[in-house]
Protein backbone atom coordinates (compact mmCIF):
# COMPACT_ATOMS: atom_id res chain seq x y z
CA UNK A 1 0.00 0.00 0.00
CA UNK A 2 1.49 3.37 -0.99
CA UNK A 3 0.36 6.90 -0.40
CA UNK A 4 -0.06 8.56 -3.29
CA UNK A 5 -0.09 12.47 -2.88
CA UNK A 6 -2.17 15.13 -4.84
CA UNK A 7 -2.47 18.35 -6.13
CA UNK A 8 -5.63 19.98 -7.15
CA UNK A 9 -5.59 23.20 -8.80
CA UNK A 10 -8.24 25.83 -9.43
CA UNK A 11 -8.04 29.16 -10.79
CA UNK A 12 -4.66 28.56 -10.49
CA UNK A 13 -4.09 28.07 -7.20
CA UNK A 14 -3.41 24.86 -5.14
CA UNK A 15 -7.34 24.43 -3.24
CA UNK A 16 -8.88 21.83 -1.54
CA UNK A 17 -12.57 21.94 -2.60
CA UNK A 18 -15.63 19.69 -2.11
CA UNK A 19 -15.63 18.21 -5.32
CA UNK A 20 -19.68 17.55 -5.28
CA UNK A 21 -19.78 21.39 -5.20
CA UNK A 22 -18.18 22.03 -8.86
CA UNK A 23 -20.36 23.80 -10.99
CA UNK A 24 -20.57 25.11 -14.60
CA UNK A 25 -23.83 26.84 -14.49
CA UNK A 26 -22.25 30.76 -13.87
CA UNK A 27 -24.28 31.42 -11.23
CA UNK A 28 -23.17 33.99 -8.42
CA UNK A 29 -23.41 31.23 -6.31
CA UNK A 30 -21.72 28.39 -8.51
CA UNK A 31 -18.32 29.17 -6.66
CA UNK A 32 -17.00 25.32 -5.16
CA UNK A 33 -16.56 25.03 -1.57
CA UNK A 34 -13.58 25.38 -0.61
CA UNK A 35 -11.53 23.97 2.02
CA UNK A 36 -7.61 25.39 1.76
CA UNK A 37 -6.50 27.78 -0.34
CA UNK A 38 -2.51 27.29 -0.46
CA UNK A 39 0.07 30.56 -0.42
CA UNK A 40 2.50 27.60 -1.97
CA UNK A 41 2.46 27.32 -5.85
CA UNK A 42 2.10 23.76 -6.83
CA UNK A 43 5.52 23.33 -7.89
CA UNK A 44 6.68 23.56 -4.42
CA UNK A 45 4.47 20.15 -3.62
CA UNK A 46 5.69 18.71 -6.38
CA UNK A 47 9.06 19.77 -5.51
CA UNK A 48 7.79 18.19 -1.60
CA UNK A 49 7.05 14.87 -3.27
CA UNK A 50 10.07 14.60 -5.06
CA UNK A 51 12.52 14.63 -2.23
CA UNK A 52 9.88 12.39 -0.09
CA UNK A 53 10.36 9.38 -2.67
CA UNK A 54 6.43 10.33 -3.56
CA UNK A 55 5.18 8.56 -6.95
CA UNK A 56 2.29 8.19 -8.48
CA UNK A 57 0.60 10.54 -7.46
CA UNK A 58 -1.78 12.96 -9.41
CA UNK A 59 -2.16 16.90 -10.46
CA UNK A 60 -5.88 17.67 -11.25
CA UNK A 61 -6.96 20.76 -13.06
CA UNK A 62 -10.73 21.18 -11.56
CA UNK A 63 -11.28 24.17 -14.10
CA UNK A 64 -13.26 23.72 -17.51
CA UNK A 65 -11.19 23.47 -20.55
CA UNK A 66 -11.67 26.59 -22.86
CA UNK A 67 -11.64 28.91 -19.95
CA UNK A 68 -9.03 31.30 -19.00
CA UNK A 69 -9.31 29.81 -15.34
CA UNK A 70 -8.34 26.45 -17.35
CA UNK A 71 -5.15 27.89 -18.93
CA UNK A 72 -4.00 29.66 -15.21
CA UNK A 73 -4.51 25.72 -14.07
CA UNK A 74 -3.14 24.41 -16.76
CA UNK A 75 0.25 26.66 -16.45
CA UNK A 76 0.66 25.94 -12.97
CA UNK A 77 -0.01 22.09 -13.93
CA UNK A 78 2.72 22.53 -16.56
CA UNK A 79 5.26 23.78 -13.84
CA UNK A 80 4.59 20.96 -10.93
CA UNK A 81 5.08 18.50 -13.99
CA UNK A 82 8.79 19.72 -15.07
CA UNK A 83 9.75 19.92 -11.31
CA UNK A 84 9.33 16.79 -10.92
CA UNK A 85 9.43 14.81 -14.20
CA UNK A 86 7.90 11.26 -14.01
CA UNK A 87 6.85 11.46 -10.64
CA UNK A 88 3.04 12.89 -11.02
CA UNK A 89 -0.13 12.15 -13.05
CA UNK A 90 -2.03 14.80 -14.66
CA UNK A 91 -5.76 14.68 -15.37
CA UNK A 92 -8.42 17.95 -16.50
CA UNK A 93 -9.01 18.97 -20.23
CA UNK A 94 -6.79 15.84 -21.88
CA UNK A 95 -7.69 14.31 -25.09
CA UNK A 96 -6.11 12.73 -27.70
CA UNK A 97 -4.77 15.74 -29.71
CA UNK A 98 -2.89 17.17 -26.32
CA UNK A 99 -2.51 14.01 -24.34
CA UNK A 100 1.14 13.78 -25.46
CA UNK A 101 1.70 17.65 -24.36
CA UNK A 102 1.30 16.55 -20.77
CA UNK A 103 3.96 13.45 -20.84
CA UNK A 104 6.28 15.84 -22.74
CA UNK A 105 6.34 18.44 -19.88
CA UNK A 106 7.07 15.29 -17.23
CA UNK A 107 3.75 13.45 -16.17
CA UNK A 108 4.28 9.38 -16.25
CA UNK A 109 0.58 9.33 -16.69
CA UNK A 110 -2.19 11.05 -18.23
CA UNK A 111 -5.61 10.79 -16.27
CA UNK A 112 -8.79 10.82 -18.44
CA UNK A 113 -12.83 10.68 -17.79
CA UNK A 114 -14.90 12.37 -19.27
CA UNK A 115 -13.08 12.26 -22.88
CA UNK A 116 -14.37 8.58 -23.40
CA UNK A 117 -17.39 8.93 -22.59
CA UNK A 118 -20.35 10.03 -24.79
CA UNK A 119 -23.98 10.32 -23.95
CA UNK A 120 -23.74 8.75 -20.43
CA UNK A 121 -21.87 5.50 -21.88
CA UNK A 122 -17.92 4.51 -22.10
CA UNK A 123 -16.49 5.77 -26.25
CA UNK A 124 -14.91 2.97 -26.88
CA UNK A 125 -13.08 4.17 -29.97
CA UNK A 126 -12.30 7.41 -28.12
CA UNK A 127 -10.52 4.94 -25.42
CA UNK A 128 -8.77 3.94 -28.12
CA UNK A 129 -7.87 7.02 -29.25
CA UNK A 130 -6.28 8.11 -26.27
CA UNK A 131 -4.62 4.70 -25.24
CA UNK A 132 -2.70 4.92 -28.64
CA UNK A 133 -1.84 8.43 -28.36
CA UNK A 134 0.40 8.05 -25.07
CA UNK A 135 0.26 4.25 -24.60
CA UNK A 136 -1.63 2.00 -22.53
CA UNK A 137 1.57 2.31 -19.76
CA UNK A 138 0.36 6.00 -20.03
CA UNK A 139 -2.67 5.84 -19.27
CA UNK A 140 -5.27 6.04 -16.20
CA UNK A 141 -8.68 6.05 -16.09
CA UNK A 142 -10.67 7.97 -13.43
CA UNK A 143 -13.57 6.35 -12.37
CA UNK A 144 -15.10 8.86 -9.87
CA UNK A 145 -18.34 7.86 -8.87
CA UNK A 146 -21.78 7.92 -6.88
CA UNK A 147 -23.67 5.48 -5.30
CA UNK A 148 -27.26 5.11 -6.33
CA UNK A 149 -29.40 2.76 -4.42
CA UNK A 150 -26.55 -0.23 -3.99
CA UNK A 151 -24.57 0.91 -6.72
CA UNK A 152 -22.19 3.06 -8.09
CA UNK A 153 -22.50 4.91 -11.39
CA UNK A 154 -19.09 7.35 -13.08
CA UNK A 155 -19.93 10.65 -12.67
CA UNK A 156 -18.00 12.68 -15.52
CA UNK A 157 -17.10 16.69 -16.30
CA UNK A 158 -16.12 16.85 -12.97
CA UNK A 159 -18.74 14.91 -10.99
CA UNK A 160 -21.13 17.05 -12.52
CA UNK A 161 -23.07 14.39 -14.49
CA UNK A 162 -23.96 10.82 -13.42
CA UNK A 163 -23.10 8.61 -16.75
CA UNK A 164 -24.65 5.28 -16.78
CA UNK A 165 -22.17 2.93 -16.18
CA UNK A 166 -21.91 1.14 -13.15
CA UNK A 167 -18.77 0.06 -11.83
CA UNK A 168 -18.44 -4.01 -11.71
CA UNK A 169 -15.68 -6.23 -12.41
CA UNK A 170 -17.38 -7.35 -15.54
CA UNK A 171 -16.86 -3.47 -17.03
CA UNK A 172 -13.51 -3.01 -14.98
CA UNK A 173 -12.72 -5.63 -17.42
CA UNK A 174 -13.23 -4.19 -20.56
CA UNK A 175 -11.26 -0.72 -19.68
CA UNK A 176 -8.34 -2.77 -18.37
CA UNK A 177 -6.87 -3.80 -21.35
CA UNK A 178 -6.93 0.20 -22.55
CA UNK A 179 -4.97 1.40 -19.41
CA UNK A 180 -2.18 0.96 -16.37
CA UNK A 181 -4.17 1.92 -13.77
CA UNK A 182 -8.02 2.98 -12.18
CA UNK A 183 -7.97 5.74 -10.14
CA UNK A 184 -11.50 5.90 -7.84
CA UNK A 185 -12.39 9.28 -6.22
CA UNK A 186 -15.61 8.58 -4.28
CA UNK A 187 -17.51 11.41 -5.07
CA UNK A 188 -20.09 11.35 -2.18
CA UNK A 189 -17.52 11.83 0.31
CA UNK A 190 -14.73 13.26 -1.49
CA UNK A 191 -13.86 16.73 0.50
CA UNK A 192 -15.99 16.16 3.06
CA UNK A 193 -13.17 14.89 6.14
CA UNK A 194 -16.54 12.05 7.33
CA UNK A 195 -14.73 9.31 6.75
CA UNK A 196 -14.12 6.92 3.80
CA UNK A 197 -16.77 5.24 1.70
CA UNK A 198 -15.96 1.44 3.22
CA UNK A 199 -18.53 -0.57 0.57
CA UNK A 200 -16.59 0.87 -2.02
CA UNK A 201 -13.04 -0.10 -0.89
CA UNK A 202 -14.18 -3.34 0.46
CA UNK A 203 -15.76 -3.83 -2.77
CA UNK A 204 -12.86 -2.42 -5.15
CA UNK A 205 -10.40 -4.45 -2.81
CA UNK A 206 -11.31 -7.73 -4.35
CA UNK A 207 -10.01 -6.29 -8.15
CA UNK A 208 -6.85 -7.22 -8.92
CA UNK A 209 -6.18 -6.91 -12.71
CA UNK A 210 -5.15 -3.73 -12.27
CA UNK A 211 -3.62 -0.94 -10.07
CA UNK A 212 -6.31 0.84 -8.14
CA UNK A 213 -5.84 4.06 -6.07
CA UNK A 214 -8.65 5.30 -3.65
CA UNK A 215 -9.32 8.63 -3.02
CA UNK A 216 -12.14 10.46 -0.70
CA UNK A 217 -13.18 11.04 3.14
CA UNK A 218 -9.69 9.78 4.71
CA UNK A 219 -10.14 12.34 8.12
CA UNK A 220 -8.35 9.78 10.51
CA UNK A 221 -5.10 7.94 10.69
CA UNK A 222 -7.84 5.01 11.42
CA UNK A 223 -9.09 5.41 7.68
CA UNK A 224 -5.35 4.70 6.17
CA UNK A 225 -5.42 1.50 9.06
CA UNK A 226 -9.40 0.43 7.37
CA UNK A 227 -8.17 1.01 3.60
CA UNK A 228 -4.86 -0.88 4.38
CA UNK A 229 -6.85 -3.65 6.53
CA UNK A 230 -10.22 -3.72 3.77
CA UNK A 231 -7.50 -4.45 0.95
CA UNK A 232 -4.94 -6.57 2.58
CA UNK A 233 -2.37 -3.74 1.68
CA UNK A 234 -3.43 -3.65 -2.01
CA UNK A 235 -4.95 -0.63 -1.90
CA UNK A 236 -3.22 2.75 -2.78
CA UNK A 237 -4.99 5.64 -1.39
CA UNK A 238 -4.69 9.65 -1.11
CA UNK A 239 -5.30 12.06 1.24
CA UNK A 240 -6.32 15.96 0.85
CA UNK A 241 -8.18 17.95 2.48
CA UNK A 242 -7.58 16.14 5.72
CA UNK A 243 -3.42 16.55 5.27
CA UNK A 244 -1.93 19.52 7.33
CA UNK A 245 -0.22 20.45 4.33
CA UNK A 246 -3.90 21.39 2.67
CA UNK A 247 -4.82 22.87 6.37
CA UNK A 248 -6.00 19.27 7.92
CA UNK A 249 -5.24 17.87 10.51
CA UNK A 250 -3.13 14.60 9.80
CA UNK A 251 0.74 15.28 9.60
CA UNK A 252 2.10 14.38 6.37
CA UNK A 253 5.42 13.84 7.90
CA UNK A 254 3.89 10.91 9.52
CA UNK A 255 1.99 9.09 7.11
CA UNK A 256 5.10 9.46 4.96
CA UNK A 257 7.24 8.19 7.23
CA UNK A 258 5.52 6.44 10.05
CA UNK A 259 2.38 4.79 8.72
CA UNK A 260 2.75 3.30 5.31
CA UNK A 261 5.86 1.69 6.04
CA UNK A 262 3.77 -0.77 8.01
CA UNK A 263 3.59 -3.84 5.85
Amino acid sequence: MQFRPCIDIHNGKVKQIVGSTLSDLGRDDSSPKENFVADNIAAYYACLYKSDGLKGGHIINLNKKGTKEYELSKDAAMEALRAYPGGLQYGGGVDDSNASDFIAAGASHIIVTSYVFNNGRVDFDALKRISQAVGKEHLVLDLSCTRVDDKYYIVTDRWQKVSKEVITFDFLDKLASYCDEFLIHAADVEGRQKGIDQDLVAYLSKYKSVPVTYAGGVSQYSDIELIRSLSEGNMDFTVGSSLDLFGGDLSYEKIVKEIVKIN
